[in-house]
C-alpha cells in the first residue's frame, strides 16, 4: 500500500531525511519510532503530498506522490502532530465541514467513527479549542476518518495525551486495522512500538532497523542488567568510568547496563561497594525496544 525508495530531504544545510526506504502492506499498522527531530514529520509530509522530496520516489496505493497528488489526497486520512482543526467551530461543525470537503456525510461513514464519537458526542456543541487533549485527539481522528480513507497517516497522535486516552486510541487503531485500513503512525514513545505490526527505528534522518517488534528485540544478542543504589547519579558516573562497562544509561528508576564480559559482574559489584555505594543491586532484566534503540544508536 505504501512504497518508499531512497527518499531524501534537506532544509538548507540540515539533512532531515538521508535516503530512507520501506514498504507498508495493506491492512498493516506500521510505526516509525524515534525522538523529536529525527525526520518523522518530514517523511509524513512527503507521503501526504504536502512536501516534495529532494530525491527518491514514493507511492501510495501505486500512485506517485508527485504526479498523482490529487488522487492520493482523496483516499488518505492525515492527522498531523499539532491540533489543526478549526478552534472556533464546534465538534459537530468541524466534523460536518470535513465530511463536506470530501463530498460525503457523517451518516454515510458513521460506522468508522462510532466508537470514537460516543466519547465526544456529549460535547458536540462545544468549541474545539475548549476540549481536553484526549478529546481533541479523538475529534481529529474522527475528521481524518470521515471520508473512509484507504490509508491513515497519524503523526505523533498521542503526544501530550493522558495514559488512559493513549490506551483507548490504540484500541481504536486495532479496530480500524480489522476493517482493512492501512495505518502509518509515528511516535516518540518506545512502549507504543510493541503495538505495531512492524516498526522502523529512526535517528537523525536514517532508519536504524525495519522489523517486527519481536524481531527487533531478538536481535539484541547481549545480556542486559538493571542496577540501582542509594545514590543513582553517582552510580551512573562510576559505572561509566569502569573499564568493564560497555554502556550504561538511565532507564526509569534504575540504570541499564551492558558489560564487555559477563563474567566480570561480581567483580564490578565489589568495586561499586568499595567506592561506597550502599544497597547496590545488579540483576538481569528483559530487553525493551528502547534498549534496542540505544544499542543501535551507539553502533
Amino acid at each position: 500500500m505504501i512504497q518508499v525508495n531512497d527518499i531524501g530531504k534537506s532544509y538548507g544545510k540540515v539533512e532531515a531525511l538521508k535516503g530512507i526506504s520501506f514498504s507498508v502492506d495493506k491492512g498493516e499498522i506500521f510505526g516509525i519510532i524515534g525522538p523529536d527531530g529525527a525526520g518523522k514529520t518530514t517523511a509524513f509530509r512527503i507521503l501526504t503530498t504536502l512536501l516534495l522530496a529532494d530525491k527518491g520516489e514514493a507511492f501510495v496505493d501505486k500512485l506517485d506522490v508527485k504526479r498523482d497528488f490529487k488522487k492520493i489526497r482523496k483516499m488518505i486520512g492525515y492527522m498531523p502532530g499539532h491540533f489543526s482543526l478549526y478552534p472556533d467551530l464546534s465538534v459537530e461543525e468541524n466534523l460536518e465541514l470535513f465530511a463536506s470537503v470530501f463530498g460525503t456525510t457523517i451518516q454515510q461513514n458513521y460506522h468508522l467513527i462510532e466508537d470514537l464519537y460516543r466519547h465526544i458526542e456529549p460535547f458536540k456543541t462545544r468549541r474545539a479549542e475548549k476540549l481536553s487533549g484526549g478529546m481533541k485527539q479523538k475529534l481529529a481522528l474522527c475528521c481524518a476518518l470521515i471520508h473512509a480513507p484507504k490509508v491513515l497517516f497519524l503523526d505523533e497522535p498521542t503526544t501530550g495525551v493522558d495514559p488512559t486516552s493513549r490506551k483507548e486510541f490504540w484500541q481504536m487503531l486495532k479496530k480500524l486495522k480489522a476493517q482493512g485500513i492501512t495505518i502509518l503512525v509515528s511516535t516518540p514513545y518506545m512502549d507504543e512500538a510493541t503495538l505495531c505490526d512492524r516498526i522502523a527505528l529512526i535517528k537523525d534522518g536514517r532508519f536504524l532497523s525495519v522489523q517486527t517488534p519481536q524481531e527487533t528485540v531478538n536481535r539484541f544478542n547481549e545480556n542486559l542488567y538493571e542496577t540501582s543504589s542509594t545514590d543513582m547519579f553517582r552510580l551512573l558516573t562510576d559505572l561509566r568510568k569502569n573499564s568493564e562497562v560497555k554502556d550504561c544509561y538511565t532507564f526509569g528508576a534504575s540504570h541499564h547496563l551492558l558489560l564487555k564480559n559477563d563474567s566480570s559482574l561480581e567483580a564490578l559489584k565489589k568495586k561499586m561497594l568499595a567506592l561506597g555505594h550502599q544497597d547496590i543491586v545488579i540483576r538481569p532484566t528483559e530487553v525493551t525496544i528502547e534498549d534496542c534503540f540505544m544499542k543501535l544508536t551507539k553502533e
